[in-house]
């Protein structure tokens, strides 16, 4: 069975750059201070933290019950819910989401969910994975994990949309989309690549026997390095966001 965990120190340590590469979304956002506000995909709270400081009430949830209590160290209100399952119902002025959509399949219940838990006339603004995000990662690992006999496939937790079909089921939520575009948006990490393949493909890794996953991980960083790698010996992913602002009206 695919695995992915959510160990905030190893996230800390390699994806730091997803929080603060964030800011634009909070921007879309435009945060109002006494505003209610869900931060749907709460992480260990770094973005939360920055809405909170605009003088909003702020909730977070995340389905990893490890980074929820990094964020309640930080001495937010969180709590571990299922992003495609929320169980709020007209409580919040908006919902934010940054870099986590694209981790939740079931994109019409993430929609209702979002929909249910906003007052009339609140708002929906994210950012997530787009069409094309990192599809130079994602080819390699289909082809390493295919010389092993596995169906990356069947095992592959991401859902990266265009603009057009997730303007259509925000559309068909009851939402008026007021923004939506596809930005790419290559990504300097913070280390080497076999750092973020353990930090996010976790799910490919874990149906690797795991006496061959160091050799794995050598063959992808192999095929990866002329295209994500550069003189420097920096390695720069091929991130493509979706963001989008959408509104419940009022009536």
């Amino acid at each position: 069975m695919a695995v992915q965990r959510w160990d905030p120190v190893r996230y800390a340590r390699n994806a730091r750059f997803v929080a603060e590469l964030g800011m634009p979304v909070v921007e879309l956002l435009h945060p109002q201070p006494g505003e209610r506000i869900l931060d749907l995909g709460c992480g260990d709270g770094a973005l939360t933290e920055k809405l909170a400081a605009y003088g909003c009430h702020v909730v977070g949830v995340d389905n990893s019950p490890e980074q929820v209590d990094a964020a309640r160290a930080r001495g937010l209100e969180a709590y571990v819910m299922d992003g495609q399952q929320l169980t709020f119902t007209n409580e919040f002025d908006a919902v934010f989401s940054n870099a986590v959509l694209h981790w939740m399949k079931r994109a019409d219940d993430v929609i209702a969910g979002v929909w249910r838990a906003l007052k009339p006339g609140g708002r929906f603004v994210a950012e997530c994975g787009g069409a094309g995000n990192i599809r130079t990662i994602q080819t390699a690992l289909y082809t390493v994990l295919g010389r092993r006999g596995i169906d990356a496939a069947a095992v592959n937790p991401w859902y990266y949309p265009t603009p057009e079909e997730y303007h259509q089921r925000l559309t068909a939520g009851g939402f008026r989309v007021t923004y939506i575009a596809l930005i790419p948006r290559p990504t300097l990490l913070p280390g080497d690549i076999a750092d973020w393949l353990d930090t996010f493909a976790e799910s490919f890794l874990s149906v690797v026997p795991a006496a061959e996953r160091a050799a794995v991980i050598e063959e992808i960083r192999a095929l990866l390095r002329p295209d994500l790698c550069d003189a420097h010996g920096q390695w720069i992913a091929d991130y493509v966001r979706l963001r989008f602002a959408a509104v419940k009206p009022a009536a």
